[in-house]
């Protein structure tokens, strides 16, 4: 975007209420964290943190973030925390994110990702002190083709499994509330944000590679891979976080020509498999063993996926900052610092700092 450095993405957040659903999860907790870190007067509306969520327990001791909890599946809960709070931004984050938790509890998968999202943008509708909201969801809200071109914003929306089909759902459901009522007011911003595969600290998520990767190598267990040869655009946590906050000030600048949905991936070079993933974690930690065991009971899952970013990149001037091997070195030294008795969240303050020292000095 035009005229827009990150030193002002930065300060635009500074004195400002923001809202975040989902702020005991990964990417919420990281948000939370970097927007307080910004000054920003954070609200927290999700379930209680998880125990091995280490930075979003960090986070919430060291009061940081007005967090309440709540499910988002609950109107009134999701309208009386708008409401208390009076936010300028909204990030909506909470999800059910896990896909074979999705094959065994696919009501309420679909209850939280769609109905739950339904929740929250009608909270919105109600508080008019909202100015712009980035309505996460995922890149697994298109119809998967297992094409190699990237899929770009206004290709087709489907899912084959509970989880896909709700994002896509929760896509349709935004943008029906957009044309039908969030649009309609001249003071408030709204898109929507898909973004590739994220890794970073903190991630302890069950049947995901890198949390799996990590707790082999801390019990000295070989890395176990299902599917080695899958690939995603993998990108650090920072990058996508980055281009939310970039978008939310955007909204608020110009509502009408930046809103609607938004590609957050990584470039090309990122776009690696699973197994390459797990030897740059395994070479970055420092040792550890890795083994193909495919498991043909496992859950269908789609193998190839790539997204376009051109729209973020030509309208807000954004593009992912930390490379494949950056973004693993960084996941794996975040693990392997606090493994060793640093706290959570000084080294993420400390790859916060890096990431912004970076993006002002560029």
């Amino acid at each position: 975007m035009e005229g827009l450095v990150g030193r002002d993405v930065f300060a635009a957040f500074a004195g400002k209420r923001a809202l975040i659903t989902g702020d005991t999860g990964f990417k919420g907790s990281w948000l939370s964290l970097w927007l307080a870190e910004l000054g920003a007067r954070v609200t927290g509306l999700a379930l209680p943190a998880e125990p091995a969520n280490l930075l979003a327990r960090a986070v919430a001791d060291a009061k940081l973030v007005h967090h309440v909890d709540g499910d988002i599946r609950d109107l009134d809960t999701v309208c009386r925390t708008l409401a208390a709070a009076q936010p300028d931004f909204v990030f909506h984050l909470a999800a059910q994110a896990l896909l074979r938790r999705s094959y065994a509890e696919p009501q309420a998968t679909f209850a939280t990702n769609l109905l739950g999202s339904v929740n929250v943008l009608e909270a919105v509708r109600r508080t008019e002190s909202v100015r712009a909201v980035v309505y996460i969801t995922s890149d697994k809200c298109y119809l998967n083709k297992e094409r190699y071109e990237p899929y770009r914003e206004d290709d087709e929306l489907g899912g084959s499994d509970p989880y896909s089909a709700s994002k896509a759902c929760a896509e349709l459901a935004f943008r029906a509330y957009d044309q039908s009522f969030l649009g309609r007011r001249r003071d408030l911003g709204a898109a929507s944000a898909r973004a590739g595969n994220v890794i970073g600290g903190g991630d302890r998520s069950p049947d995901r590679i890198v949390p799996d990767t990590i707790a082999a190598l801390e019990a000295g267990r070989p890395v176990v891979l299902r599917k080695p040869d899958a690939t995603r655009p993998w990108q650090h946590v920072l990058d996508p976080l980055y281009g939310y906050m970039r978008l939310a000030v955007a909204l608020t600048r110009d509502p009408y020509r930046f809103g609607g949905a938004y590609n957050f991936g990584p470039d090309e070079a990122a776009i690696r498999t699973v197994d390459d993933l797990a030897r740059a974690i395994v070479r970055a930690w420092g040792h550890g063993e890795i083994v193909h065991r495919p498991d043909p009971a496992a859950p269908h899952e789609a193998t190839l996926l790539h997204l376009s970013s051109a729209k973020a990149q030509e309208r807000l001037g954004w593009s992912a900052r930390w490379g494949f091997e950056r973004a693993a070195a960084e996941t794996a030294r975040w693990y392997r610092a606090v493994h060793d008795g640093t706290s959570p969240l000084a080294v993420s303050r400390e790859q916060i700092s890096a990431y912004g020292r970076e993006l002002v000095a560029a």
